[in-house]
This record gives structure tokens, C-alpha cells and sequence, in this order.
């Protein structure tokens, strides 16, 4: 029996029923009185002067209430990096240059959207084109143009890690493997586009409604972009329809948005198009990667070395977090006892590179899962068996870099091996390839520079025992307000239905750093939790005061019934007690606060979740094509807070993830992207999806909520180097470079069948 009321059932999502119902409100839903809408025009070319922009033609079309350029703005430069001022380096409304295709350099308002893109066709830009780089190892070459001034060989950021002494421990190994691979990009194709209402009042107060993974962060960075006091704008996130890392940046929705309503004093909604969404967003970081790896005979790995060179695309954004990330995943889930790793990140006259789902981590795991295949191959040693040798265990410690306290990477492999014998022999041209992963609940690094606490919470009782949850974090799909209405029923022993939640409204609630990096259930998580037992122990002190004294530590709550705790037959009702409590107070309602700050120096995240994972493929070797069959996933994530929510974040990177090792891509013709729509981004659909099954395994996570960590991004990790090494079972092929297309599978296999004659 669990120990649990709450924790551990199967809930639906609170905001289900309005999902499925289609009442839920988003971004795209609000209207205003006397809203105007908004157009934003883009630049057609890669790189280029502006010499001079005339908006008079289409200031002058009937409907039209306002053109802005950048001269209508501060002309701040705007960076998610806050502590770094050099690498806040997009002015989103261009002013003297533009550096990709669909840099914006002037938005329009007017009465209706057909109006406001037909006076973008009337607005004249006058630009001197410059020489334009698409290719980040071309881009570093002595006589590559420059796309930042001052800027050297156009390299953006470098991260460095290292520990031990990687160059003697090579000497040692009895066997080394030299690889080199290509990730590619990928688009986030959120079904709701990038979209914001603002709305500037004579009252010098900015309110804006968006689709966001942070209303705090937006709410910061447009008051540093706009000149404004914080508290003198209101950030409120609706109902949000995907983000995967896309949405907790300012974008130009936003900030355009905002910049016409503070001329007009009238509400002004953009929405994206869907090509705008392809073309003038933010999309995965392409890779360059070189590995090198050393192993004794028996399989135990001594040294890895790995370098990266990234396509930063124009501008900064979150690339910076991206490089370190994906070096520092490179070292995961193994312990190497000496490991070095160097990244550059390039500028190029593409669209910017930043956050998705995994954060670099998918890039460094397809590379790392297939080379360590291969070696596995060339010692003669089974790839579950070297994974098993060299996996993390509890309490280990990555040198200047990550504690690791939870770790169930060896259960993981024990249930995934277990799976592959339970699937016997294949069919022909079949097979079933494996791939290990760790990642991180949240970072501890303050890169965005604020003095708050990374997440808090509220907890406010009111007289008829109903619990109003106050959080910053955002919603986005993956199911925040369940989880964190979850935890506040279990540590209030309240029912979930006596919970509601307000979030990601920074005008009634508490700053949340977002989310990003899988950080809301270990972060928010606990604050919520710290919130609830503040508002507990007051209930707790009322009800001594009734039940006899000196009995406090000897009472809890469960199921809304205050009883002692090795008398639970002897209590109270939780609604006689809060009414009591209430009035012990004045008539003020019970209010609980929660802060939480993660405080470990050098260190990453304060826990990271593990998984393994089995593909099964089927290919036709006559035409390259294949299908994926099966995806068994092994995952822990502590304790599970919701079953259903860890499935649906399953399905969902299994989706994402499959995409990426299989089908999507974003081929570029001198910066312009070519498939910017879903009819030619080749998506998996619903037919193409495999059978997917999850295996949990049972840990608890000391640092986080009832033991719970991460179970978001990390299920994104492994899928396409799982996909790589089942395609190399089933036909003897290897591909270095993602997306793994037939056509490359068919050109492997005629390569393959010239060899041997």
C-alpha cells in the first residue's frame, strides 16, 4: 500500500477537461477592446546595411495606425545571458544591419491583419548587401566576413572542460577509436505559433498576454529592452501551446508587439505564421563533433576526448548554454576517470540557434551511444555488458562537475536486457540497437543574473478549506499545474480536487525561472512543498490548541482528517480546523510561503535522472527505407509523482527525438530555408509511430520533492543513437550524420556491397 494519497496515482491533467473541450483560452484567443493587429517585416537577405528605411508610403494606407523601425525603440541590445553583456547581441527591430533571412526590421499596426501585410509591401527598405557565411567551419576561416564587428573569426563563445590527464591516460589504452559525426537542426514546430497581446495603458503600465516558458523572464527582459520598471509590466502566460525550449526567450511577437502599443496606447496582437515560425525563430543547434575514446581490452574506458563546433546562427540566444551543455553531457552516464572537451560556437547568416528539448544533450548522446557501439564491436564485448562496466552508480562524483546522489542507470540496463530477450529472434533485416542517458533537473548556473530565488510558491487557505496555489512556473504541455497540484494535496493532506492553481502570471505571482532544462518538478516542486508545510504547520498549532497541548509534533493531515498520528482514529476535520484557524487570525486567510535555491558550488544541477533505451528497426535493403518497430524505454526519475504525465512525456520524445534521428531537417540554400511549412518538413506522424512501452524503475532522489527528479528532456536523449546502432544490427550500415535518411541508408548499403566483391 503507498504511503501516498496524492503522489502516484493516475490523474489526468487539471486542465484537461478545457483542453479537450477546446474552452481553454491561449494567447491567440484574446481580444481586446480596439485591438489592432500586428505585421512584422523581415529582411530578405542574409546579411546586409540597412541604408534607409521610408514607412511613408505605408503609414499613409487607410487603416494603417503605426510603422516603427528600430530608431522607435531604446536600441538596446537583448541577450537571455544578462550576466554577460557581450553576448546580448540582438536588437530584435534592426537598426544599421540585418544578419539573416527574416532578421525584423520594421512591424506594422492596423485594424486587421490584411491590412497590416499589405502596408508591409509598402514599406521601402533601402540595403547594401555584404558578403554573407552559411557554414560555421567556413565562417572561421581568416577570410570569412565578419558577422559581428570586432568578433574574431567569428567565434561566439568557447567552453573548455576538463579533468585527469587525458593525453598520458591514452598511452595506457589498449585500444582507441577516432570518430567524426554531424547533428543537424530542428525545428520545434509548436502547434501554437509565437504569438503576444501587449497592451500599454495611459497609466504608463505594459500588460502582455503570450504563448512563454517564463513570464518572469519576459517580463525582465522587455523592461531592460523598453527602458521600464519590472514591476511596471504584467507578464501573464495562457494556456500555452508548446514550447520545447522555443518560448523563454523575448521574441519579436513580444517586443514589436510592445513597441506599437506604447506608441498607440492600444492594444496590439501578432501572431506568427507558420512560416515565420520555420524561418524567424529560434531552431536545435547544429554540430560538428570529433570523438575520441580509449578503453582496456576488458572494456573499461580511460579517456575521452571530444570537440564541437557548433552553428551559432546570428545571434547568441541560448547557444552559449547549448556548447557547455552538450560538452558536458559527452561525459555522461559513464564515469571516465579522465575526460577534456572543447566547443566553439560560430556566428553564421542563419537563423539563430538555441534551446530545445535536451539542450545539446541529444547531439553529444547520438555521437557518444554509436561510437561506444563501436568500440564495444571492436573489443568483442557486448554493448549492454560495456555500458554496465563503465555506467554511473550513486554517489558518484563527475570531477568539478555534477554529484550524482540517485542513479538507477544499472536497473535501467538490467530491465532493457531483459527486454531484448524477451523479444527472441528476429525477423530478417531486423534489429534492435540500445542507447544509455542521464540528464539534469534544472540548472543551478544564474546566467539571467536575478536576485530571486530560482523558484517559489504560495499557498493560501481560504475559509471553505479550498487551497489557492500561487506559482510562477509555466505550464507548457508537459504538465506542470498537475504535478505541482500534486505535490501541494500530498503535503497539505488535502485532495486534488481542493487544489487551484494560478501560474505563470508574474502580477499575482511569485517569480519561477521557467521552464527550461526540466527544473519545474525538482525546483518549483519543492518550493510548492515548502509552501504547503508552511501553511500546514499553521493549521497543525490550531488544531493542538483544540485537541490538548504539547501535541503538535504528534499530528498530520490525510485524506482532509488532522489526527494524531499513531491515533488516527482520534482527529479533527481539516474544514472545522481551518475555519478555527481563520478566526484565530483576525479573519486573515492562512498563507504558506516556499523558496528554493539549489546551493551547490561547481556543480550542474542538484539531481539528474538515468535511462536506457532499445530501438527495434526494420529495413529494406533494397531501397534504404526503414520503420521503427518498437521503442522500450528504461527510466528512472525518483519518485513518480503522476504515471500518466511521465507516459505522455514518453510518447512525446519519442516523437521529437525519432524525428530527429530519422526525417527531420532543415536543408538551407544560401541561408534561406527551404521546407518552411509542415507540408515539407517531414515530421513523424501518427502512422509512423512505433510501439513504446516504458519501464520504471524505482529510485528516490534525496534533493528533490517526495524523492522525485526529472522525467522530461531526458526521454529525448537516446532515441537517435538508438536508431543508429539498430540500423547497424539490422543491415550492417553506419551513419555519422543526422537525420538518418533512407537515401543515406541506401547509399551505406551500396558502398558496403562495392566493398565486399
Amino acid at each position: 500500500m503507498s504511503k501516498y494519497s496524492v503522489i502516484g496515482q493516475r490523474v489526468h491533467n487539471v486542465d484537461g477537461t478545457e483542453k479537450v473541450t477546446g474552452s481553454a483560452k491561449y494567447t491567440f484567443d484574446v481580444v481586446l477592446p480596439n485591438m489592432l493587429y500586428g505585421k512584422i517585416l523581415r529582411s530578405p537577405h542574409p546579411h546586409a546595411k540597412i541604408l534607409k528605411i521610408d514607412t511613408r508610403k505605408a503609414k499613409r494606407l487607410v487603416g494603417v495606425r503605426a510603422v516603427v523601425t528600430g530608431k522607435d525603440t531604446p536600441g538596446h541590445k537583448q541577450g537571455i545571458w544578462r550576466r554577460f553583456p557581450e553576448l546580448c547581441d540582438e536588437e530584435i527591430l534592426c537598426r544599421e544591419k540585418v544578419r539573416y533571412i527574416g532578421d525584423p526590421v520594421a512591424a506594422v499596426a492596423a485594424i486587421d491583419e490584411d491590412t497590416a501585410e499589405e502596408a508591409l509591401d509598402l514599406i521601402d527598405v533601402e540595403y547594401e548587401l555584404l558578403p554573407a557565411v552559411f557554414d560555421p567551419l567556413e565562417a572561421i576561416k581568416e577570410d570569412a566576413p565578419q558577422i559581428h564587428e570586432g568578433v574574431e573569426l567569428n567565434i561566439n563563445v568557447t567552453r573548455h572542460i576538463e579533468w585527469g590527464d587525458v593525453d598520458e591516460a591514452f598511452k595506457k589504452c589498449d585500444h582507441i577509436r577516432e570518430d567524426q559525426f554531424k547533428c543537424s537542426s530542428q525545428a520545434h514546430v509548436c502547434m501554437e505559433t509565437h504569438d503576444a497581446v501587449a497592451s500599454f495603458g495611459h497609466n504608463g503600465k505594459l500588460t502582455v498576454w503570450t504563448s512563454s516558458q517564463s513570464s518572469y523572464y519576459i517580463q525582465r527582459l522587455l523592461a531592460d529592452m523598453l527602458d521600464l520598471r519590472e514591476s511596471d509590466i504584467r507578464v501573464m502566460n495562457r494556456h500555452t501551446g508548446g514550447g520545447f525550449g522555443s518560448k523563454f526567450e523575448l521574441d519579436s511577437a513580444q517586443f514589436c508587439a510592445a513597441v506599437l502599443s506604447m506608441k498607440l496606447c492600444q492594444p496590439v496582437k501578432i501572431v506568427l505564421s507558420r512560416e515565420e515560425e520555420f524561418t524567424a525563430t529560434k531552431r536545435r543547434t547544429p554540430m560538428y563533433y570529433y570523438l575520441k575514446l580509449g578503453a582496456k581490452k576488458d572494456g573499461t574506458l580511460l579517456a575521452k576526448e571530444a570537440r564541437a563546433i557548433t552553428e551559432g546562427g546570428a545571434y547568441t540566444a541560448m547557444g552559449a548554454t547549448a556548447l557547455y551543455l552538450t560538452g558536458f553531457f559527452s561525459s555522461f552516464p559513464y564515469k571516465y576517470p579522465n575526460y577534456r572537451y572543447d566547443g566553439y560556437r560560430v556566428y553564421t547568416n542563419t537563423a539563430p540557434t538555441s534551446a530545445m528539448r535536451g539542450f545539446g544533450a541529444p547531439q553529444s548522446t547520438f555521437v557518444g551511444e554509436t561510437q561506444l557501439d563501436m568500440m564495444a564491436e571492436d573489443l568483442g564485448i557486448d554493448p549492454i555488458e560495456i555500458r554496465r562496466k563503465n555506467g554511473m552508480t550513486p554517489n558518484y562524483e563527475v570531477p568539478g562537475q555534477a554529484f550524482i546522489q540517485s542513479c538507477g542507470l544499472h536497473q535501467c540496463l538490467d530491465k532493457i536486457e531483459a527486454h531484448i530477450k524477451e523479444r527472441g529472434k528476429l525477423p530478417p533485416n531486423h534489429g534492435i540497437g540500445v542507447a544509455a542517458y542521464g540528464f539534469m533537473s534544472g540548472g543551478i548556473f544564474n546566467w539571467f543574473n536575478t536576485p530571486y530565488a530560482f523558484s517559489s510558491a504560495i499557498v493560501r487557505i481560504n475559509i471553505d478549506g479550498k487551497v489557492d496555489l500561487f506559482t510562477g512556473a509555466c505550464d507548457i504541455g508537459q504538465g506542470s499545474n498537475t504535478t505541482l497540484s500534486m505535490i501541494c494535496a500530498e503535503e497539505l493532506g488535502v485532495r486534488l480536487e481542493d487544489i487551484r492553481i494560478f501560474s505563470g502570471d508574474t502580477g499575482i505571482c511569485p517569480p519561477d525561472l521557467g521552464a527550461w532544462g526540466s527544473r519545474e518538478t525538482l525546483m518549483n516542486g519543492n518550493a510548492v512543498k515548502m509552501a504547503a508545510a508552511d501553511a500546514k504547520r499553521q493549521l497543525l498549532e490550531a488544531a493542538a490548541a483544540k485537541m490538548g497541548p504539547n501535541i503538535v509534533y504528534d499530528l498530520d493531515i490525510k485524506d482532509r482528517w488532522i489526527h494524531l498520528v499513531d491515533r488516527p482514529e482520534r482527529g479533527v476535520s481539516y474544514f472545522d480546523i481551518v475555519k478555527e484557524a481563520i478566526r484565530g487570525k483576525d479573519g486573515n486567510a492562512i498563507m504558506g510561503r516556499g523558496y528554493y535555491t539549489p546551493h551547490r558550488k561547481g556543480m550542474i544541477s542538484p539531481a539528474y535522472s538515468f535511462g536506457v533505451q532499445a530501438a527495434e528497426v526494420a529495413v529494406d535493403v533494397e531501397t534504404g527505407k526503414y520503420r521503427l518497430v518498437n521503442v522500450t524505454t528504461a527510466h528512472e526519475s525518483g519518485t513518480v509523482i503522476n504515471p500518466v504525465g511521465i507516459e505522455g512525456q514518453l510518447e512525446g520524445a519519442i516523437m521529437m527525438a525519432g524525428g530527429y534521428g530519422f526525417c527531420e531537417d532543415q536543408p538551407m540554400d544560401e541561408g534561406k530555408i527551404l521546407n518552411p511549412s509542415i507540408a515539407d518538413y517531414k515530421l513523424i506522424r501518427s502512422l509512423d509511430m512505433p510501439e513504446t512501452e516504458i519501464l520504471a524503475i524505482d529510485t528516490y532522489e534525496p534533493e528533490g520533492p517526495f524523492g522525485a527528479k526529472e522525467a522530461g528532456e531526458g526521454l529525448t536523449n537516446p532515441t537517435a543513437g538508438a536508431i543508429a546502432n539498430a540500423l547497424y544490427k539490422a543491415a550492417g550500415v553506419r551513419i555519422h550524420d543526422l537525420p538518418i535518411t533512407p537515401e543515406k541508408v541506401l547509399r551505406a548499403l551500396k558502398e558496403k556491397k562495392k566493398k565486399s566483391k
